[in-house]
């Protein structure tokens, strides 16, 4: 099955056959990673992108736990 017929089926899947196919393919692209192999020139500029934002601000937002600890503390 060519690139171009698999693209052409997967509207054609279930929700949950495109969550399984995608946990799977992030799988497969973490192994290669993990085996040598290097991001590609779009992922090496997102992470250098969220590492310039982390460096300008290392502590941009609050904790889940506060905000629903707040979220609670709201509802009372």
């Amino acid at each position: 099955m060519s690139k171009a017929q698999i693209l052409e089926e997967l509207p054609k899947l279930s929700v949950s056959d495109r969550s399984q196919l995608f946990a799977r393919l992030a799988e497969l692209q973490e192994a290669d990673l993990l085996a040598g192999g290097s991001p590609t020139p779009a992922e090496r500029q997102a992470l250098d992108e969220a590492l310039a934002d982390f460096e300008r601000d290392p502590s941009p937002g609050e904790p889940w736990r506060n905000i629903f600890r707040e979220i609670r503390a709201s509802r009372r």
